[in-house]
């Protein structure tokens, strides 16, 4: 089966995107051979790559350290300092909660446990306890990150 020079060239087309070059390589026999290397001295370069080669992308600029437009409107400092103080309080609440409710968990799944429940009785009741070990580790962060 004869395959078209035009056709392997074809093939070889995505690699020069990469910035490779391709020679093409004609040996002793008039075969023809197309790489991506010099194979001898009888290949010679049909595509450098460097017309296909991507352009670096632009940098991205900063963040600004004010993101809101400049007509935005703006909340007052003490007003702020109460919403903060009023997401604080919601916050060690729902921790409150959760963590009466782990110990709700635990406290269940000690009992299924000392009843001798199998594994798969047991499961639901863990995924409980760290379900509600993960709120609280949220809950925990979201504190963390207030002002």
């Amino acid at each position: 089966m004869m395959r078209s020079p035009l056709a392997l060239l074809i093939a070889l087309l995505p690699l020069s995107v990469s910035a490779q070059a391709i020679y093409k390589c004609v040996d002793a026999n008039g075969n023809t051979t197309y790489a991506s290397a010099r194979i001898d001295k009888n290949c010679r370069v049909i595509s450098s790559g460097q017309e296909n080669a991507m352009p670096a992308p632009p940098r991205a600029k900063p963040a600004a350290a004010n993101p809101s437009p400049g007509g935005f409107p703006r909340v007052q400092e003490d007003t702020q300092k109460a919403r903060d103080g009023d997401r604080r309080h919601i916050l060690e609440q729902e921790l409150a909660g959760e963590q009466r409710n782990l110990e709700q968990a635990r406290k269940d799944l000690s009992e299924l446990q000392a009843a001798g429940s199998s594994n798969d009785r047991l499961a639901p009741y863990r995924d409980r306890v760290g379900q509600h070990e993960r709120n609280i580790q949220a809950i925990q962060k979201e504190l963390g990150n207030l002002r």
